[in-house]
């Protein structure tokens, strides 16, 4: 190799280097905040006094500081339930709808982050002129054809924080599809019980008007002997009628709460039925994990929704504090090119800056807008974990008087138990009159009713504290997002 060739080579190889190393340089400047998730707190209790009075004794049905794991609804143990509650996940439609803006949104991410690269171009052009100043006017074809290639260099990284956004956009939508997967459940388990419930209470009234069928009969019996008054005619006759009131809306709620299912395994009410739930099929759960406030807000979806619309919010202020400083780009193209009966290859290659310099105070206004709208957001999502942290409180509260009124029905449903059965062993021995004995069945079937309402009241807030803990729904995206590419290799 000749010197003065050696020379050029060497200078050619350091301007590449220094263009390089400039570039790399240039890149690794990105402006705006780095997004840093906020304190959740460090408090160790939801409402003091519940969790002392849920933690006392060996059969505390609380476990304070302890995480939910596997599907929360199995905790009932009612195999029916689990069906109806997978049946759903696989079937409904939100469900679905929320699936595919996961999808959108990772295609959002990937179209974002094309801006990082060279963007290639083909050009072609074709056409016929007429040269007026020639010596010689004539019409001659003309065409280019090439590629053409251009580069933002994304200085100030407006570009990297546009991909951010995305990929925040794309977090948020996964959350949102584990808040709907959250809601879902809750929705199912909590119209399973509504049916049982229904159906509980109407065996419940069915017995009790079966009662004051036969104690009216009594008594018309009684009045027809002189024994009793129209008056006692009447009043049997109206607790009878107000007693069938009770039937037509508990019917109405069962039939509400079997709809309610069909709809949410995304099946219409006359294409699917829901099963006829029996209270007897469920139980409490023996004791609920509850994780520490600290931790918890890591296993709510709507807490880390709000975290990751206050992360697209980071990094808006960031692509609008990029769009206050120039944009660097390069550009080179290669084309054939020819006119008339004569053709050459022509190559550009150009660097180019723009920027702003007066613009109203437009881009500054933006930028201020962004970080107004930074704030909003994070306002909005400490009112997220404080509003979470109050529906635990709201459910612990909660259990603690389903507990109380539980017991209470418990008691008075025993107590009319004995007075039935003292009653029946008295008009056995003749000591009291049938009217006594149905008065105490009625009495009973009265204490019944309750009873299963407050256990109703017990087994839904029940689903609601699991609810408000999260039920160990967060990475239920990604799993399912795992099982389609386990099931399709092909799709990613």
């Amino acid at each position: 190799m000749k010197p003065d060739a050696l020379v050029i080579n060497t200078a050619a190889r350091l301007q590449k280097s220094v263009w390089l190393s400039t570039l790399m340089l240039l890149s690794a400047c990105t402006v705006g905040p780095d997004f840093q998730a906020p304190g959740r707190g460090h408090s160790q209790h939801y409402d003091p006094q519940a969790e002392q009075r849920l933690g006392q004794g060996d059969a505390s049905p609380i476990l304070m500081g302890k995480k939910l794991s596997g599907d929360w609804w199995t905790a009932f143990h009612s195999p029916r339930l689990d069906q109806v509650v997978r049946r759903a996940i696989a079937g409904n439609l939100e469900l679905t709808a929320a699936d595919a803006t996961i999808r959108q949104a990772a295609s959002s991410v990937a179209a974002a982050e094309g801006a990082l690269y060279p963007q290639v171009d083909f050009a072609a052009v074709a056409g016929r002129e007429k040269v007026h100043n020639a010596k010689a006017p004539s019409i001659v074809n003309v065409y280019a054809i090439g590629p053409r290639v251009g580069f933002d260099l994304d200085v100030f990284g407006g570009n990297k924080r546009l991909v951010e956004q995305q990929q925040a956009l794309t977090e948020l939508q996964q959350h949102r599809y584990e808040a709907a997967y959250l809601t879902l459940t809750g929705n199912v388990a909590s119209q399973a019980l509504l049916v049982a419930s229904a159906s509980a209470q109407m065996q419940a009234v069915e017995a009790l008007l079966a009662d004051d069928a036969q104690n009216l009969e009594l008594v018309r019996m009684a009045h027809l002997n002189g024994s009793t008054t129209q008056i006692d005619v009447s009043l049997a006759e109206s607790r009878l009628a107000q007693d069938r009131t009770l039937l037509p809306p508990l019917a109405q709620q069962r039939d509400a709460a079997r709809h309610a299912l069909s709809i949410l395994t995304g099946n219409g009410p006359a294409d699917w039925v829901a099963p006829a739930f029996e209270m007897n099929e469920f139980f409490l759960p023996s004791q609920i994990p509850v994780s520490l406030p600290s931790g918890m807000a890591h296993d709510r979806p709507d807490v880390l929704q709000a975290e990751a619309q206050l992360h697209m919010a980071s990094a808006a202020v960031g692509v609008a504090t990029a769009n206050l400083y120039p944009h660097v780009s390069l550009s080179a193209s290669l084309a054939q090119a020819a006119s008339g009966n004569g053709g050459a290859t022509l190559w550009g290659f150009a660097a180019g800056i723009a920027g702003p310099v007066f613009d109203g105070g437009k881009l500054r206004a933006e930028q201020q807008g962004a970080q107004d709208g930074y704030d909003a957001t994070l306002a909005l999502y400490r009112q997220t974990v404080i509003s979470a942290f109050g529906q635990v409180a709201d459910s612990l509260q909660a259990l603690n008087h389903d507990a109380e009124q539980s017991q209470a029905q418990a008691d008075a449903l025993h107590s009319a138990d004995i007075s039935l059965q003292l009653n029946r062993q008295a008009y056995a021995q003749g000591e009291n009159s049938l009217l006594q004995v149905l008065e105490a069945q009625r009495a009973y079937q009265q204490a019944l009713l309750g009873h299963i309402r407050a256990r109703t009241a017990q087994y839904l807030d029940t689903v609601q504290l699991y609810l408000a803990l999260g039920g160990n729904s967060v990475g239920v995206a990604e799993q399912r997002l795992v099982s389609r590419v386990a099931q399709n290799p092909s799709f990613q």
